[in-house]
């Protein structure tokens, strides 16, 4: 095992390195980077200063920003250098994780991920953790009533859930139990005066403002996993296995938890480290938009639109590595799960 993993690690270097190189060059055939921004504002400002300035002498047009100054924005952002060195440099930064600093926020990449996580693991863990407690009892209980009206009419509820976006969902959510009947709060993480409240108090205020975001990111997760807990135990029960400890005696309850569980939830216990670790680091961008959370996932999105490359960049190699680690562990969960899988 040792052996495996140390093949692993090693094959996530190129795919780090590969990945990265994608994105640093289509990021440099995308308009509208930050010197160009940079000099856009420095045109409007210029040719509202001449404006006031000339108020008098009539309109000369807006002037443009001299070669000087441009380059002086270039080494500010860096982009003085050639881009193979850029590159390198980049490199170089991210193998002491050392993420950069953010062009427009002026803050570290890392404070800036430390400043939003918060809102995406209140999001993350608990639409993780209700949708495994709902999804897993459901898929059992789905499996063992296979084709009876609770299957047929739980699995209507389930599609139709799934169906839904979440953001649809959350706009109703929030039209009608946050305006209409005002029994949830329309925006934010928690209240004002949070700072105030006891601590009975702020867990209360915390739940309170959580729940329609929540519920509106749950209704679809769970759907993927009761449908596949389902099916998974259907393809257990079915085997010879069971009819053997069937045929020896022993009740149904046994049969089901002692015999099939442990190989029915191969598939789910597989998934479950790359979505757990992921509960922490997901973000939604239309969830967090709707309900006024400033997480994650708002994070990229306007570091993408105001083309904040070091954000971009530094948080994509961060969520690489850690997509890539936890696929290592769902992979070693199959031995730990069933003794029987060998790496070779």
């Amino acid at each position: 095992m040792a052996s495996y993993i140390l093949k692993r690690l090693l094959l996530m270097i190129p795919t780090l390195f590969g990945v990265l190189l994608l994105v640093f060059a289509m990021v440099q055939f995308v308009p509208g980077g930050p010197v160009e921004q940079m000099v856009a504002q420095l045109q409007g400002r210029d040719s509202g200063g001449e404006r006031a300035a000339t108020s008098g002498a009539g309109y000369r047009g807006r002037q443009g920003v001299d070669a000087q100054r441009i380059e002086e924005i270039k080494v500010l952002y860096g982009f003085d250098k050639p881009v193979h060195e850029r590159f390198m440099q980049m490199l170089g930064q991210f193998a002491r994780f050392d993420l950069g600093k953010s062009f427009y926020q002026h803050k570290d990449v890392w404070q800036l991920v430390k400043e939003k996580l918060p809102v995406s693991i209140s999001l993350g863990l608990w639409t993780f953790f209700i949708s495994y407690l709902i999804a897993v009892p459901l898929g059992v209980a789905k499996a063992v009533r296979a084709g009876s009206r609770f299957d047929v009419v739980t699995t209507l509820l389930v599609l139709v859930g799934y169906a839904i976006p979440g953001f649809v969902l959350g706009v109703a959510l929030l039209v009608v139990f946050g305006g209409q009947l005002q029994w949830f709060p329309l925006r934010g993480l928690t209240s004002a005066n949070w700072q105030s409240l006891g601590w009975g108090a702020r867990i209360v205020d915390y739940l309170w403002h959580i729940t329609l975001p929540v519920v509106a990111m749950v209704l679809g997760s769970f759907a993927v996993t009761s449908v596949l807990t389902k099916n998974s135990f259907l393809e257990e029960i079915r085997k010879q296995y069971v009819l053997t400890a069937r045929a020896k005696g022993l009740s149904e309850r046994q049969v089901l938890w002692k015999h099939v569980f442990r190989n029915a939830l191969i598939p789910i216990i597989t998934g479950f480290p790359a979505a757990f670790i992921g509960a922490f680091f997901t973000g939604s961008l239309l969830i967090e938009t709707l309900f006024s959370l400033d997480g994650l996932g708002l994070l990229s999105y306007e570091s993408v639109i105001r083309r904040d490359y070091p954000v971009v960049l530094g948080t994509l190699y961060l969520f690489t590595l850690i997509g890539l680690l936890t696929k290592l562990i769902s992979d070693l969960c199959y031995v730990w799960v069933d003794p029987r899988v060998r790496f070779d």
